[in-house]
């Protein structure tokens, strides 16, 4: 899969224009599911000094990643085929609906191919299966 990754928030803990510190497991969850070969891109809004910054925090711990900011490495900005937006299967990012899970969950998630609905839902985190409410219940809290 090719993996979007946010750096801020997502990797390290909130600190921008400054780099916080590394949320745990994050580093190495994804230098697993990149020698299991995904492909990651590092997704950020840093431009500049901030960004080159962010990859060199990155590489200190042995992370690189595909391509940074773009599609593939190759890709530049100013030609017809560059778009902002990215083809990823999957982005990982700390303002998901939902909130950024644990990268231990993250782990399982891309690995099983699960949804975050499979994981509230699935009975390997429960007991008990329990009778899926209905869509209306889950809006209005009601059962």
């Amino acid at each position: 899969m090719i993996i979007a990754v946010d750096f801020d928030g997502t990797i390290v803990e909130h600190k921008y224009p400054k780099i916080g510190n590394e949320i745990p497991f994050a580093i190495d969850t994804l230098k697993k599911l990149k020698n299991e070969h995904h492909k990651l891109i590092l997704w950020s809004v840093r431009e500049g000094k901030l960004l080159d910054d962010a990859v060199a925090f990155c590489r200190e711990r042995g992370l690189e990643f595909y391509a940074v900011n773009r599609n593939y490495p190759e890709e530049q900005l100013g030609h017809d085929y560059f778009s902002r937006k990215l083809k990823a299967d999957l982005f990982i990012d700390d303002r998901n609906l939902g909130g950024l899970p644990d990268w231990g969950t993250i782990y399982e998630m891309v690995t099983k191919k699960l949804s975050y609905e499979d994981l509230l839902s699935n009975s390997v985190y429960e007991e008990e299966e329990q009778p899926k409410p209905g869509f209306w219940s889950r809006v209005f809290g009601k059962k």
